[in-house]
């Protein structure tokens, strides 16, 4: 400790009320009790104490399995699922008598999916694993003793230790503040990774332990801290420490969270409170909801099908065996029927005797033998195609943002299909659809209004009203002025000459407009950062509104350069002088922003003595605390605040009054009192205090910032509009910026009948001026329950017209709205509109929205957004897609797919999920049926063999089928194969319909698909019966055997279900013909092979085609016509349905194969049918323009002939 007692400066006073000192007062009573028995002996982790209190390492592991739970555990995993457990049953079963096939070749298949499936789940967690080590070998200097730090890895901290962390450093842990290098021991923390805020949060340590400014402060520095035990609340901290022979209270403000990070300090020194898993970043770490498809879920009921199916073929294959083996001793002339099974001597497999004991086993068998029904490389096959489209989606060029080097990122694999399907999507406002770079554009300051910018919705409502002025101001005169203007200035876009360089002092109110610029120059938090080389002053802040503040104050001549422990100092211009002229003011205390506040104020001393109030804030708690004497602009300021709101601005009104000595030491003694307990209801308290000091302001005036649209964005609207996808907009925005919003990007449209909800009438209001709660809410519900009546009136009336409806309601009436009772109404409401837009909606709001939607429509709902506030929404929804902007990661991390921009969805969903929704439907219609097809000919060809168990197939044929010779032209069909290019699916997008509608995985195209299963199985199995049963097979007269027949009948199965993957494919690449014909061709090879081997091996299989079928001209004729007689229904029925009922995407096939893609007319002809009347976008506007005209048109001309009669 250095030998000279500083003085301590009490920065807690100055900066916020959440700064200060803690009290014993209530919660600090729990410490020692259940819950807060923690004890942690700082800067002496060694010592007995604290050995035995076992707490846990700093070592983080966010694996799945660890070598010794992985093969257990992962098994366990795989065995979960029906489809896998059963044929692991089926695999115990084949090492019994009953089995028909051998056992090796029934678990084969079964060991090869398994493995494949663990090797990616081993892969996967290896990544984690990765990541783990990573993080866990960070670096972090450690107290080592005799005021000694050495660098240490993060996985070796222990409780207790004492840390140094230096500027933009991640926190190793949960430690406690003891001292920075701010001499009153503040420091600065970003927690973008705890909660997605960018804003820079203020602790501060005890003020006991702030004089710890040196490594050797700590060599004899000694503590024991008593807290909590470890939980999940990242907003609360309860705790003491003994120092020094003294008892301290501890408090969230002392805490730093791990993976939070130090910025705008050199360093600070903390003590390790929690460690590991006990962090409270890890304690909040919850697995996000688990989502599946409503394709998988529906995959899961076809299995289940297929599982009855196979059970009911077993049963009445078991029902004729037990009736034919009974019947084989009854001949009338004493010979035995079936002979050959020798039922005179035989086990009880086929014993006349015990019929039903046989039947029985019978049964067991035909559930080993029909086990090739269920697909058993179905759902590996599927997780190999959803990650390879994943890989697609995130190297889709289309879909990176250069600006900020963020491509998409698909987080997840499981829902890739579910992208080509979404019927809803709930969007958030600010940073998702606009920029959530905010500009400074406009103001009205002593009543007058300043800034001639021009906003995106001022050029959407000039176009809307056919305004030609817009053009002209872009084009016109102001060209010249422009091209000299300086270079633009992040943050500002302000343009009016009368106050822009100095002028403002020649203004006829020159005193307000100084005060205005000194509220934007004080009022705020914002820290400055000088750049050493150019000298110029860049803002940290808590919001970009408040940079765009201090920036336009800088622009305008009130320059923010310095910010100490208890000043402010500003460059401005001197209105007496004129000239730029230092001044400083003493920084006294600030009343921070909050949502339930809406408003900021600081207590400043100016050098000339005068104790300021300075205040922003909403113009709803603004004005009401205005003074008499300060309302003289407050007409004008309310009617430049409609204008800016009409603008989509979003705006803050600006006022000042001076305090008296007495009044403002009454009110900081009381202050001091309140902030520096520690009670449940302190914040209330904190907020009755400011109440008294907050007042009799005078009004100077208004801000207003723009936060411009996100390049695209109405263009995307427009054609996911057409696209048929509903967009409702979930924004914390008044109504009137988002109503404006609307219009900017194409959700609203001139002439849609706008349905407003809220709660703004005399009755409410006056009940309000009352405070009768209980009268308060349900008045606001009746009012609600009626506006919403009414706006179903309204869309019944106008059913029959080609109107369109936007609902519009605000967040206290969503309140009501979303109450048991009335939720299905509105949702009914909202569904009939073309838009909804959801204003002043809070985050649990937005999620309960959500929920609504995907559940009261039955439809799958995708959620974007950009901020933590969205988080709710985005795990509610099927799909949430996160905004990689300004507003940190918190949506990103808790989204199923990160995108940067909000235009991207267009191509997200029209191309990668239209092809996607395509791919995994045709692959999972594809698989049950080549299944069918190669099980319906083993159940017709043991129907044939009198059900006796016989396999049509060898051993090996049956294992191989799934896994070798017809998987690998499935996976091709799911990863390559699109219907249409990208450009046709953007330029169609109604295209996009086929997914939502699930045309192409509905269950009437399902039974289609295994009824030409059932159809191909029949020809197949018939016609090479039919043509082998009497016909010699060779020159030497010798007829086929089962082995002859099988291998014929197995060749067919393997040329037809290859064919028809052919004839499925619409767009071939060079992998899909290696595969389709590779896999008839491996077949080949593999006769050739497996009938090499010996006899007692290959058994059936034994050079059955070198020798036998090979040389046989009927084998080669009869698989060509087997093939093509196959083929030929399916071929038919294809042709048929694309000459004469094509599905949309047939259509634009044509349009691609004839030439047109480049006719407008014809195009335009096809593309009508993108467009309904509900429907919104810009296209939707200009066709409801041109119907308006063609009325007109057609009303003009029948007056014109009624005036001729």
């Amino acid at each position: 400790m250095s030998g000279v007692r500083r003085k301590r400066i009490q920065f807690s006073k100055i900066y916020n009320f959440s700064c200060g000192k803690s009290s014993f007062k209530e919660d600090h009573s729990n410490i020692g009790g259940p819950g807060f028995s923690r004890v942690i002996f700082c800067n002496d982790p060694n010592c007995f104490e604290a050995g035995i209190q076992n707490y846990d390492t700093n070592y983080v592991s966010t694996t799945k399995y660890t070598f010794a739970t992985f093969i257990p555990k992962s098994l366990f995993e795989q065995f979960r699922r029906v489809a896998n457990f059963y044929f692991l049953v089926v695999g115990c079963l084949s090492f019994t008598p009953l089995a028909p096939y051998s056992a090796i070749s029934s678990l084969l298949p079964l060991i090869v999916v398994i493995g494949a499936t663990m090797a990616k789940e081993a892969v996967e967690d290896y990544r984690r694993k990765k990541q783990d080590i990573e993080v866990n070998k960070r670096k972090v200097k450690v107290h080592r003793g005799d005021g000694t730090f050495e660098n240490s890895e993060w996985k070796n901290l222990r409780v207790g230790d004492i840390v140094k962390v230096e500027k933009d450093e991640f926190f190793p842990a949960d430690l406690l503040l003891l001292s920075s290098s701010y001499e009153d021991a503040i420091c600065y923390v970003e927690t973008t990774n705890l909660d997605g805020e960018t804003n820079l949060k203020l602790k501060q340590a005890l003020e006991v332990t702030s004089g710890l400014q040196d490594d050797s402060s700590f060599r004899e520095f000694k503590a024991v801290v008593k807290c909590e035990d470890p939980n999940a609340n990242l907003y609360s901290f309860i705790g003491s420490m003994d120092f020094e022979e003294q008892q301290f209270p501890l408090s969230p403000q002392q805490l730093l969270l791990r993976d939070s990070k130090l910025r705008n300090t050199d360093y600070i020194y903390g003590a390790v409170i929690f460690t590991g898993h006990d962090t409270k970043v890890l304690q909040n770490s919850t697995e996000p909801p688990s989502k599946r498809s409503r394709i998988e879920r529906k995959m899961d009921r076809i299995v289940y099908f297929l599982f009855g199916l196979l059970f009911l073929l077993s049963l009445v294959g078991s029902v004729f065996f037990g009736i034919w083996t009974r019947e084989d001793l009854r001949d009338g002339n004493g010979k035995m029927k079936r002979w050959y099974l020798r039922p005179d001597d035989t086990a009880i497999f086929f014993n006349p005797k015990k019929s039903a004991a046989a039947a029985v086993l019978h049964f067991l068998t035909a559930l080993m033998l029909y086990s090739y029904f269920i697909p058993i490389s179905l759902y590996v096959s599927i997780e190999i195609v959803k990650v390879l489209q994943s890989i697609f989606i995130n190297q889709d060029v289309h879909m990176y943002y250069e600006e900020t080097d963020k491509p998409a990122h698909a987080r997840t694999s499981n829902l890739n299909e579910e992208l080509g399907q979404v019927d809803t999507i709930l969007s958030d406002k600010t940073g998702t659809l606009t920029c959530n770079s905010m500009e400074f554009i406009k103001c009205s300051v002593a009543g007058t209004a300043y800034g001639q910018g021009v906003t995106e919705v001022e050029r959407a409502m000039a176009r809307r009203k056919g305004s030609p002025l817009i053009e002209e101001e872009e084009n016109g005169d102001h060209v010249d002025d422009h091209a000299d203007a300086k270079p633009s200035v992040k943050g500002f876009n302000f343009k009016d000459e009368r106050i822009m360089n100095g002028k403002w002092i020649d203004e006829p109110h020159a005193d307000v407009i100084q005060k205005f610029f000194r509220v934007l120059a004080i009022c705020h938090t914002a820290i400055p950062e000088a750049d050493e080389e150019t000298g110029k002053v860049a803002y940290e802040a808590e919001s970009p509104d408040e940079a765009a503040f201090v920036i336009a104050a800088r622009e305008l001549g009130f320059e923010f350069y310095r910010r100490t422990q208890t000043s402010i100092s500003l460059h401005e211009l001197d209105l007496a002088s004129g000239k730029k002229v230092e001044r400083s003011y003493d920084l006294l205390n600030i009343l921070e922003f909050s949502s339930a506040r809406r408003r900021m104020s600081v207590i400043v001393r100016n050098e000339e003595g005068q104790l300021l109030l300075l205040c922003k804030g909403a113009d709803s708690v603004m004005f009401e605390r205005l003074a008499k004497n300060g309302k003289d602009f407050e007409n004008q300021t309310k009617e430049h605040l409609n204008e800016y709101a009409d603008a989509g601005l979003r705006t803050l009104v600006l006022g000042y009054r001076e305090l008296h000595e007495q009044e403002y030491m009454e009110f900081n003694n009381a202050f001091n009192e309140v902030k520096n307990s520690v009670s449940a209801d302190r914040d209330a308290q904190v907020d009755e205090i400011t109440e008294t000091i907050e007042k009799d302001l005078i009004l100077l005036g208004a801000t207003a910032v723009e936060d411009k649209l996100q390049n695209g964005v109405p263009e995307c609207i427009d054609r996911l509009a057409q696209a048929g996808i509903k967009i409702w907009v979930l924004t914390g925005d008044k109504m009137e910026t988002a109503i404006n919003i609307g219009f900017a990007c194409s959700l609203l449209r001139q002439g849609m009948k706008q349905i407003i909800i809220n709660l703004e009438t005399s009755q409410i209001l006056a009940l309000e001026k009352e405070g009768d709660k209980n009268a308060i809410a349900k008045a606001s519900k009746a009012s609600v329950v009626e506006q919403i009546r009414d706006g179903k009136s309204l869309l019944s009336s106008g059913s029959g017209s080609s109107d369109a409806f936007a609902l519009i309601i605000d967040g206290k009436s969503l309140t009501y709205a979303l109450e048991d009772d009335v939720k299905s109404m509105f949702l009914d409401l909202a569904i009939g509109c073309a838009s909804v837009i959801c204003c002043r909606s809070s985050p649990k709001q937005k999620a309960l929205v959500t929920r609504l939607v995907k559940a009261g429509t039955g439809k799958t709902t995708l959620a974007i957004g950009d901020g933590a506030n969205d988080v709710g929404m985005l795990q509610e929804a099927d799909i949430g897609i996160g905004i990689s902007g300004v507003e940190g990661m918190q949506a990103v991390m808790s989204s199923d797919i990160a995108i940067a921009q909000f235009r991207f969805l267009e191509r997200l969903l029209l191309v990668h999920g239209h092809w996607c929704y395509r791919r995994i439907s045709s692959m999972v219609c594809y698989f049950f049926y080549k299944n069918i097809t190669f099980g319906f000919t083993l159940f017709l060809f043991e129907a044939y063999a009198s059900f006796s168990g016989q396999p049509a197939y060898n051993d090996w044929y049956l294992s191989l089928y799934n896994v070798f010779f017809t998987s690998l032209p499935v996976i091709a069909l799911g990863v390559f194969d699109q219907d249409v290019s990208a450009r046709f699916c953007l330029k169609f997008p109604l295209l996009y319909q086929e997914g939502v509608q699930n045309v192409l995985f509905s269950w009437l195209r399902i039974v289609s698909w295994m009824f030409n299963g059932v159809l191909s199985a029949m020809i197949i199995f018939f016609f090479c019966t039919n043509a082998f049963e009497h016909q010699a097979f060779r020159k030497g007269g010798e007829v086929v055997g089962i082995e002859i027949l099988g291998t014929t009948m197995y060749t067919c199965v393997v040329w037809v279900v290859n064919c028809q993957m052919a004839l499925s494919v619409s767009y071939f690449t060079l992998v899909q013909h290696i595969f389709i014909w590779g896999g008839i061709a491996l077949w080949y090879l593999f006769l050739l092979a497996y009938g090499a081997i010996t006899p007692s091996i290959s058994t059936t299989a034994y050079k059955v085609f070198i020798e036998a079928c090979a040389p046989a001209a009927s084998y080669w004729l009869v698989t060509l016509c087997v093939v093509i007689s196959t083929l030929i229904p399916y071929f038919v029925y294809s042709a048929i349905q694309m000459r004469f009922f094509p599905m949309y995407h047939g259509m634009i096939q044509w349009i691609r194969y004839e030439g047109q893609a480049e006719d407008p007319e014809y195009c335009h002809m096809v593309r009508q049918r993108s467009l309904r009347p509900t429907t919104v976008g810009f296209t939707a506007r200009a066709e409801a323009r041109r119907s308006r005209t063609k009325e007109r048109v057609h009303q003009t001309t029948e007056l014109v002939e009624e005036l001729g009669r």
